[in-house]
């Protein structure tokens, strides 16, 4: 804060304006944006594994792991997105807890006491005396696991899919040339399925984007609780009282995701037609055309 921000309540006009979007408060709301850049790089590739490894689970040869597969993917994508973002904190935050009560406590007992879930102040996680950074990293992992079950499943289902769009012949002709079932997958299939992923994983994508501000509803400080922070009116009793702003804040949060989205679908385009030059299909041939 600048030190002609000391009294706010004997500014005027720009030099107002200037320490109020200063504040510290609106640091944090700066901040956040961040919060929701950090959670889309570590979440897009952890869900691109789970769905990765989920397409491979439904395509084994060995039934359990098939059924895990097919289960993992029917179940997420049959269960609405907010009951997964809501449920899976909750569960990882009592199995961590419940495993840490019969490690650390004296005298453990169940932590289920009636309807409340209860254990020990060293089995609490993170505990109670940790710094606050360690509070805040701790529930942005457990976001960060949320997002990654559930978008992994649908990234499962879009890349099961593209393995399954790749030509039968290719396949037989390299195991004609006596390529084991693993040389096939990783010398052919899986080079291969990313041109018929693209599509469905771009639109994967923008859908993850849109569905960051759920950050709110686990109790993460993100862009929305700002804006809605921020943008409420103050009476005099705050430094930098103001009416209902919240439709100016959810405005910048609109022309950022808008901005997000804009990126997005120019490097989606690059490299949807680096990944279809020289292959067999609709894109790789309009590619073609165009270079003749």
């Amino acid at each position: 804060m600048f030190s002609q921000c000391a009294d706010p309540k004997a500014l005027e006009g720009l030099n107002w304006l200037m320490c109020y979007l200063s504040s510290g408060k609106h640091l944090l709301f700066y901040a956040s944006f961040g919060t929701v850049l950090l959670l889309l790089a570590i979440t897009a590739p952890i869900a691109l594994l789970f769905g990765f490894g989920g397409a491979m689970a439904s395509r084994s040869r060995v039934a359990p792991l098939r059924w895990f597969g097919k289960v993992y993917t029917a179940m997420v994508r049959g269960v609405p997105d907010i009951v997964f973002f809501l449920f899976v904190p909750i569960a990882l935050d009592q199995g961590i807890e419940w495993t840490r009560n019969w490690v650390l406590c004296d005298d453990p007992v169940s932590p289920w006491q009636g309807n409340e879930f209860l254990v020990c102040q060293a089995a609490k996680m993170p505990l109670s005396s940790s710094p606050q950074w360690v509070h805040e990293a701790y529930g942005f992992g457990l976001a960060v696991i949320a997002f990654a079950i559930v978008f992994g499943a649908f990234a499962a289902n879009v890349l099961y899919g593209a393995m399954q769009a790749v030509p039968r012949a290719q396949l037989e002709t390299a195991e004609a040339y006596g390529m084991s079932q693993r040389q096939v997958n990783r010398r052919v299939l899986i080079p291969q399925m990313w041109t018929y992923a693209i599509p469905g994983l771009s639109n994967l994508w923008m859908i993850l984007i849109k569905a960051t501000p759920l950050l709110f509803l686990l109790g993460i400080e993100d862009i929305v609780y700002w804006a809605r922070d921020l943008g409420g009116a103050k009476t005099q009793t705050f430094s930098y009282p103001h009416p209902d702003w919240r439709l100016y804040y959810f405005l910048g949060i609109l022309v950022f995701y808008l901005l997000m989205t804009w990126l997005s679908e120019k490097v989606i385009a690059r490299l949807t037609r680096r990944l279809s030059a020289g292959q067999a299909t609709m894109a790789g041939e309009a590619l073609r055309k165009g270079a003749a």
